[in-house]
């Protein structure tokens, strides 16, 4: 990897949004310029003043905030991302994607999102929500565009179930995100 990656992370309303904090703080340790971008949903279970602190740069949490310079921060994050990391991603934001909707600051960058860029999904739901057809359309969709997967894994989830669903460690979808930042790299 040439210079400092550039990489979104996107965290949406899942109970595993906690998470994303420790996999910011992960990503910066490894030298890479971290943008988070959290959904309304995700702001009810953390609040942007972690990431805020743990990536020390600002929080996109709305899709009119007003950022420094004349271009939207939902385009100029979308130009200028060597990846676009969701973790954690739930049924409705892959939904979401599958369809091309863009109704927050999340979604305007990834359908926006320049052509070099990767697009990295770490799903977390309940096991039922995961293995129903709708879902597992949409992720047939989103890889057959390239996206790639990470999880979900197998066990005990927040809901009281055991089974698919919870998101993979912080340090496994890091090291995923450098790996594919190291093949498209020269």
């Amino acid at each position: 990897m040439s210079g400092r990656a550039k990489i979104i992370l996107g965290v949406t309303g899942s109970i595993a949004a906690h998470k994303a904090a420790d996999l910011a703080s992960i990503l910066v340790k490894k030298d890479c310029q971290v943008r988070v971008v959290m959904t309304a949903d995700a702001q009810k279970f953390i609040t942007p003043l972690p990431f805020k602190t743990l990536s020390r740069q600002s929080v996109v949490t709305d899709l009119y905030q007003e950022e420094e310079g004349w271009k939207p921060a939902h385009i100029e994050l979308a130009d200028e991302a060597d990846l676009l990391m969701i973790a954690p991603a739930t049924a409705q934001t892959i939904a979401k994607l599958a369809l091309g909707l863009a109704d927050d600051a999340l979604s305007c960058i990834a359908l926006a999102l320049n052509s070099k860029a990767q697009l990295l999904i770490a799903p977390a739901m309940n096991g039922k929500m995961w293995m129903h057809p709708a879902t597992q359309d949409n992720v047939a969709t989103l890889k057959k565009r390239g996206a790639v997967f990470i999880g979900p894994e197998e066990g005990m989830l927040s809901c009281g179930y055991e089974g698919v669903g919870r998101l993979c460690p912080d340090e496994e979808i890091a090291q995923h995100a450098l790996k594919l930042l190291n093949k498209k790299d020269p």
